[in-house]
């Protein structure tokens, strides 16, 4: 199977190993927190899909996309905090401590990438 650049990247690995994560994370957000679960997917699923917008561009233009990606890494970091505030279960606390990781492995690249 023929794989795009930016599929080969840590950070594009990091980015979607995340979002798997953060899927199964959502289904598992107490009742009543419906909107936090939903911001937790879109934020998600930004990251991989900024990096592989900005791997197609050229010069400041790509780092602009990865500077979205960072934000959005970023923004799931305080969806995390929120979550623990809220009340998340004990179990799922271990997939968030992972989900952290990924989160500074990705956010450092991604400062790198957006030329900050």
């Amino acid at each position: 199977m023929a794989m795009f650049a930016f599929q080969n990247l840590d950070v594009y690995q990091c980015a979607t190993e995340f979002l798997a994560l953060s899927l199964s994370l959502s289904t598992q957000v107490p009742r009543g927190h419906r909107d936090v679960s939903d911001q937790l997917r879109r934020a998600a699923l930004s990251i991989p899909l900024n990096i592989a917008e900005g791997s197609g561009k050229f010069g400041r233009d790509g780092g602009r996309y990865y500077g979205i990606a960072r934000g959005s890494a970023l923004e799931c970091a305080a969806i995390f905090d929120a979550l623990e505030l809220i009340g998340i279960e004990e179990h799922v606390r271990e997939e968030m401590k992972r989900g952290r990781e990924l989160l500074v492995r990705g956010v450092s690249r991604l400062t790198k990438m957006a030329g900050r």
